[in-house]
């Protein structure tokens, strides 16, 4: 596509598949946070499993793949206990240009409002598990940095995260998205915030940038917001698109004026969009959303 004209895929619902319940019933037990990536027409995907809150929270991140899309095979499980963590949070998955494969892992400092992106990277899927981690964004005292999206672009790595103020615990479910450089993907440069949210709006209190679809021109990408903190973990999902500098970065993300789009099961939380481009044209999206139980499930569909 060489413009902006077109529109970031985004769920129907109606005709969607649930590709991972989860692990238990209730508010607080998510399958989701899906990240994807097609190879050779395999789709290869990582996501996270979540126990309630006083169960385990985040106890580890799922390396899966499959020939159709919906049915997967397990290749490992990343447990939580690797990186000393409290919890883990949405996996980015992704392949360089010469083959190698890499995870980034968010995990939570133990009794903080911290986290930190490490990287796994192999020769193929099925060894991420046992690849050693190196902490590739570290945050700081200020900020926690987690749920990484990851593009290479015109031989340069660029990388959108989700970043959260730390100066004090009623504020860090805050969220910006800042954007970040890297000539190999792995020792990055910040270029600033490049969304946030909207006073007044379905997404004032926090936006999280969930996925990207580059164009000759710009940008088109989803984002999960939230109006308050009482929403914290039932965001749902909207657009943004932003235009490509002279110097091959992109720039500013900006909002486009439309409703959110939900789960129709309250509190209706949608969100983690992670989007596949097909051979054919068409799209498979995979996404984390609120089941009748208050639950969270990992489903999938195709849009054209």
């Amino acid at each position: 596509m060489s413009g902006l004209a077109h529109s970031m895929p985004t769920p129907r619902w109606e005709g969607s598949t649930v590709v991972v319940p989860p692990p238990e019933a209730g508010p607080g037990a998510w399958a989701g946070a899906p990240s994807a990536v097609l190879v050779d027409g395999v789709v290869y995907l990582a996501y996270r499993l979540r126990l309630r809150i006083g169960q385990g929270r985040g106890y580890g991140n799922v390396l899966a793949r499959s020939d159709d899309g919906v049915h997967f095979e397990q290749l490992g499980l990343i447990e939580k206990y690797r990186f000393g963590a409290e919890s883990l949070e949405r996996p980015a998955l992704t392949v360089t240009p010469d083959g190698r494969w890499r995870l980034y892992i968010s995990a939570a400092t133990p009794g903080t409002k911290h986290w930190r992106v490490d990287l796994l990277e192999a020769d193929a899927p099925e060894n991420l598990p046992d690849a050693p981690a190196k902490t590739v964004l570290p945050g700081d005292d200020t900020i926690g940095v987690k749920d990484p999206v990851l593009l290479h672009d015109s031989g340069r790595w660029h990388l959108w995260a989700s970043v959260h103020p730390l100066e004090s615990d009623e504020n860090a479910d805050r969220m910006t998205t800042r954007y970040a450089i890297s000539p190999n993907g792995v020792d990055w440069a910040w270029q600033g915030t490049v969304l946030q949210g909207q006073a007044g709006q379905w997404d004032a209190r926090g936006v999280r940038l969930t996925s990207v679809l580059a164009h000759d021109d710009g940008l088109l990408a989803s984002y999960d917001g939230r109006a308050s903190a009482a929403e914290n973990w039932e965001e749902r999902t909207g657009t943004a698109r932003g235009g490509r500098l002279p110097d091959g970065l992109f720039g500013a993300l900006r909002a486009d004026d439309a409703p959110p789009l939900g789960s129709p099961h309250p509190p209706n939380g949608l969100r983690y969009l992670s989007v596949l481009t097909l051979p054919d044209g068409r799209y498979r999206i995979y996404y984390e959303a609120t089941r009748a139980d208050g639950a969270h499930e990992l489903r999938t569909e195709v849009l054209d």
